[in-house]
């Protein structure tokens, strides 16, 4: 029987197969989602319109401008991975009721209660676990890592390692002038040249050789 996911050993990179124009992924970034045997864009990304159910009604334009799932560059996500969106999906908690009820049923009286919670982002060279949930409008920072099956419900910091639910930050995976270094030389828009000349150390926890080198490609150019 043939499976998008032959083996939980591989993947495929988002930004060639994604079509929803409300997705939007930096390069390298992949999905492995052999437990879950389907498409990123099928299993993972929930209430997005232009998706293959939405398509038509996204394209006619009467919903207008939506908030977007953003993914940077050199993201690893895992298999069952959930990107929720649209916001509060018109379910108001702070109402008395949070059922969002329709105008033709229950009159013109009704008010809308959607409200958009912002572009979803996810920063570059970020670790998603299997099974973890995102929340509508939060921002990941650049180097974090999500443990399987966390439950994101607020922003978090760059380098930071999330773990349960609700998602809390248990630890940064440096120190605060280590991630000051990182956050400066923003490895993952070198070009593809440079990376390959600096494998030695991005394969290590040697930082700080990291960004000497930087500073000597810096001075150079």
């Amino acid at each position: 029987m043939a499976t998008i996911f032959p083996s939980w050993l591989g993947g495929y990179e988002l930004n060639k197969k994604v079509t929803n124009p409300n997705i939007i992924v930096g390069d390298f970034t992949y999905y492995s989602g052999y437990y879950h045997d389907k498409h990123f864009e099928d299993h993972c990304v929930r209430y997005l319109m232009g998706d293959h159910s939405t398509k038509a009604v996204w394209e006619s334009g009467i919903f207008g401008e939506v908030d977007k799932l953003i993914i940077g560059k050199f993201c690893s996500i895992a298999s069952g991975a959930i990107f929720m969106l649209a916001g509060n999906q018109g379910h108001r908690h702070d109402w008395i009721s949070s059922y969002p009820f329709e105008v033709s049923e229950f009159g013109d009286k009704v008010k809308a209660g959607f409200a958009r919670a912002g572009d979803t982002v996810i920063g570059n060279d970020v670790w998603i676990g299997s099974e973890c949930v995102i929340m509508p409008g939060v921002h990941i920072g650049d180097g974090s890592v999500i443990g399987a099956r966390a439950v994101v419900t607020k922003d978090v910091p760059p380098y930071s390692i999330v773990v349960g639910n609700p998602g809390r930050v248990v630890k940064s995976r440096f120190n605060g002038s280590e991630v000051a270094k990182l956050m400066e030389m923003k490895w993952w828009d070198w070009p593809l040249s440079m990376l390959k000349a600096n494998m030695d150390v991005m394969c290590s926890n040697d930082v700080e050789a990291m960004y000497q080198r930087y500073l000597s490609s810096s001075e150079a150019n």
